[in-house]
């Protein structure tokens, strides 16, 4: 689905984008990732909407095939402590008092943290999301922005994955159904469009 329309409350989440994932090898050029959604949050605080930044710090409990428990969080493929400031946001997104800040311990942002409370209480409707990993955090959070009834558009430009398959399958196959998607650029031209009346 073609990107048509933003809510006049839209959050902007951006899901792990901390120093700890920075040296993965992404599909994609992580500074390119992490530009496109330092733009959108700049874009998002100029019309004070709300911008959540997610990290994780941690995983979901149960037992998985591929990786031993407390091991399957992308970048601490081995499991055991996290070194210091892996969680740390980057620096890059400009943290400002008024961003939503909530850490997860699960792949998507709203099942272990206060997120759906707190986007509620700004009167968010829709969020756009960008970040890391799109088969992972990114769909993830998606499915379950969805599922609590927030319409969702998705910075297809503003993700990456380890897994150039995964993330191509969730763009082309899985985010049509939970959503829109579009660029970077066409967002924040939606953003500034949407509420120009209020740098008149």
């Amino acid at each position: 689905m073609a990107l048509t329309t933003l809510d006049p409350i839209t959050a902007l989440i951006v899901i792990d984008l901390q120093s700890g994932l920075m040296g993965w090898p992404f599909a994609h050029p992580i500074g390119d990732v992490v530009a496109r959604a330092a733009a959108l949050g700049a874009a998002f605080r100029r019309h004070g909407l709300p911008v959540a930044l997610v990290n994780v710090d941690g995983s979901s409990p149960g037992r998985t095939e591929q990786a031993p428990r407390h091991g399957n969080l992308i970048g601490n493929p081995i499991g055991g402590p996290l070194p210091d400031g892996w969680t740390d946001l980057i620096p890059e997104l400009d943290r400002q008092p008024s961003d939503i800040v909530v850490t997860k311990r699960t792949r998507g942002a709203f099942a272990s943290t206060d997120l759906e409370s707190l986007l509620r209480a700004h009167g968010v409707t829709q969020v756009v999301i960008a970040g890391v990993a799109t088969a992972g955090g990114v769909e993830s959070t998606a499915r379950q922005a969805y599922e609590a009834g927030f319409n969702v558009t998705l910075a297809i430009d503003a993700m990456t994955d380890a897994r150039p398959h995964a993330h191509a399958y969730s763009i082309e196959h899985v985010f049509p159904r939970l959503g829109e998607t579009g660029s970077t650029q066409a967002i924040i031209d939606l953003v500034e469009r949407t509420n120009a009346h209020e740098l008149a």
